[in-house]
């Protein structure tokens, strides 16, 4: 059986799956950030216990963020992406949320594709990749967009496996790998730029 594309599972999510997926592609988007990497750990244990305090601990996490000193345009998509989670825990919104979260990665992680040394591509061809992507076929994509296409994939598909703090945890273990990427591509440009 083939597997589902990004977009199908997205929309077959429940509102724990969609929360932890919109919350797991803002948590490997975090390196841009450079000093908030635990900054929403609150929310990921919240998630245990589903909505129960979603709104409090959201706003708790959108404060730490708020201090984070990083002032550019990728710091900016990732606190626009943690504005934008809603405060009510129901599928719709949660789910609109999770599919702005994915392309927004998938953004952030084409723009350190991109910045390697090549020619940068037209704004117009790098939607078109990313829409690819999401519909299951990666062709075309950086290596970097092609490990957050991956790991946002296998997170939805833990989470639609795995029931309550098991399925979490993997989740979890999945994004920090991812995070792990990032952090050391933002370490090397900024080694590069000095």
């Amino acid at each position: 059986m083939a597997s589902k594309s990004l977009r199908e599972l997205i929309a077959q999510a429940d509102e724990r799956g969609l929360a932890a997926s919109g919350l797991a592609c803002l948590d490997r988007c975090l390196p841009v950030l450079a000093s908030e990497a635990d900054a929403l750990r609150p929310l990921w244990a919240g998630l245990v216990e589903g909505e129960e305090d979603w709104s409090g601990r959201l706003a708790e996490a959108r404060a730490t963020m708020e201090s984070a000193t990083v002032e550019d345009e990728a710091a900016a998509l990732v606190r626009q992406m943690l504005g934008a989670a809603p405060s009510e825990w129901e599928a719709d919104p949660l789910r609109e949320w999770a599919d702005d979260c994915s392309v927004a990665a998938l953004e952030l992680h084409n723009r350190f594709d991109a910045g390697s040394g090549a020619d940068e591509p037209a704004a117009a061809d790098v939607v078109d990749v990313l829409t690819r992507c999401r519909e299951g076929e990666p062709d075309g994509a950086g290596p970097l967009v092609a490990g957050e296409l991956r790991r946002q994939i296998q997170i939805l598909e833990i989470l639609a496996d795995a029931q309550g703090g098991v399925g979490l945890r993997q989740a979890l273990d999945v994004s920090i790998e991812g995070q792990r990427v990032l952090r050391a591509v933002v370490s090397r440009r900024a080694r590069v730029k000095r």
